[in-house]
């Protein structure tokens, strides 16, 4: 057991639900730690439903491209908790060690004093301990859920904000329409702070812009202040600063472009003087875990026949599910083969939704479990949402043993199999694979 386990548990017990969007609480557990969020470098808030995480890689690289220390705030995460919290440091940065962490979520214990608080908030006030004690430039702090009231919303002042597309997810805590839930997600607009837009949906991007209007934040919004396409193979990103012609990014599919250009016109936005070499550097080499990852070697990749490609994407909502079914498309256009797709979902998402994108696209759906969650679909509900839909299903008792059957199913050429559904199936994918996150 790591180190910092057993405080985790602790603080499980102190807060009946897991998620309670409230401020309240964080303002007095930071108060009672001097309010470390006053201290930290200058930050860079990322709010939205689908692309938050790669929209934080892609500045993370074109900034330490530049030779610029950063800090990084990210959830959920996938294989170990360290990963929510990356340092400042030479040669890209490293995730907070076991021992650095369970001391500082300690600290924050005590100063709670076990009073009401989800885990979240604690591990947020950790954070900004943490990224208040290292030295860096700049701070990446990437939303939990929503915006408004969001443990990460105590920044009074950052450099700039980010709003990545907006969807349906989360529904429960964020309200049953796309215009609640962007009034949420803006919830992270500040006074006088530029924000960076990607593409919304229309009654989002009213709404985003109602938000802005009300608090004087200037809104730099993809199709009107920048733009952003791929061409000849290349990226082309232009706004009045200027025409960029950049690599193409490394992360697969084409909503990467989008994330990518939020990326850059959030840098650009928060007035950070950064060579056209640090963007191309940076775009080359982002990388994050489960977004259309190419899983090339490991414990699994022994598992499905020889020739075969095995992918990995933890989408979960309708939207999400699109833009893999586009990366997929776009795949299969260079490299025909049939699609296998292993999918696990969890009851709070819209499984049906999310499979409709992959109709006349898969081949067959095979329904797995998630390991240790209640609210995993149950593999046989989720082969009838996808017979109801067009898709041919089955389903096994386990990720090995769907993926043992890929062999079986007499496919030619050998399969592009898909893994997908959610992050915390993505999570057991990378550990079982021995490829973990650093």
């Amino acid at each position: 057991m790591s180190a910092y386990q057993p405080i985790i548990e602790r603080l499980l017990t102190l807060h009946p639900k897991r998620i309670d969007l409230s401020l309240d609480r964080m303002w007095r557990v930071l108060d009672a730690l001097g309010h470390p969020e006053r201290s930290i470098p200058p930050v860079i808030h990322v709010a939205g439903t689908n692309g938050k995480g790669s929209t934080v890689a892609f500045m993370r690289a074109v900034l330490e491209a530049a030779g610029r220390g950063v800090h990084v705030y990210t959830s959920p995460h996938l294989v170990r908790f360290n990963e929510r919290f990356r340092l400042a440091a030479p040669a890209g940065g490293k995730l907070v060690s076991d021992e650095a962490l369970a001391s500082v979520l300690q600290e924050c214990e005590r100063a709670n004093d076990g009073a009401p608080i989800t885990v979240f908030e604690i591990e947020t006030a950790a954070a900004f301990m943490l990224f208040s004690r290292h030295p860096a430039d700049v701070v990446l702090l990437e939303v939990g859920l929503g915006g408004r009231l969001d443990a990460t919303n105590v920044i009074d002042k950052p450099l700039a904000c980010a709003i990545t597309p907006i969807s349906m997810d989360h529904l429960e805590f964020l309200g049953d329409g796309i215009e609640k839930i962007a009034a949420e997600k803006a919830g992270i607009l500040k006074r006088g702070v530029p924000a960076a837009i990607s593409p919304q949906p229309e009654a989002a991007l009213a709404t985003i812009e109602r938000a802005a209007h009300r608090v004087r934040a200037p809104l730099r919004i993809c199709g009107e202040q920048w733009h952003v396409h791929g061409e000849r193979g290349r990226l082309v990103y232009q706004d009045d600063g200027g025409l960029l012609d950049l690599p193409l990014p490394k992360l697969a599919g084409r909503h990467q472009l989008d994330n990518a250009g939020t990326a850059i016109a959030t840098l650009r936005a928060a007035g950070l003087s950064l060579p056209i070499q640090a963007f191309e550097t940076g775009l080359a080499r982002a990388e994050w875990p489960a977004r259309m990852q190419h899983l090339s070697q490991g414990a699994l990749k022994q598992l499905v026949p020889a020739g075969s490609e095995l992918w990995l994407d933890g989408g979960h909502n309708a939207d999400g599910g699109r833009a893999i079914a586009a990366a997929l498309g776009d795949l299969e256009e260079r490299v025909p083969r049939p699609l296998v797709m292993v999918v696990g979902m969890l009851t709070t998402k819209d499984s049906a939704g999310f499979l409709k994108n992959f109709t006349g696209l898969a081949r067959r759906v095979i329904a797995v479990p998630i390991p240790r969650q209640d609210k995993s679909v149950p593999p046989e509900t989720l082969v009838d949402i996808a017979r109801g839909i067009g898709i041919p299903a089955e389903s096994r008792d386990t990720l090995q043993a769907a993926l043992k059957t890929t062999g079986h199913l007499g496919l030619m050429p050998a399969p592009r199999i898909l893994i997908t559904g959610s992050l915390y199936l993505a999570g057991e994918v990378l550990a079982l694979n021995g490829t973990l996150p650093d």
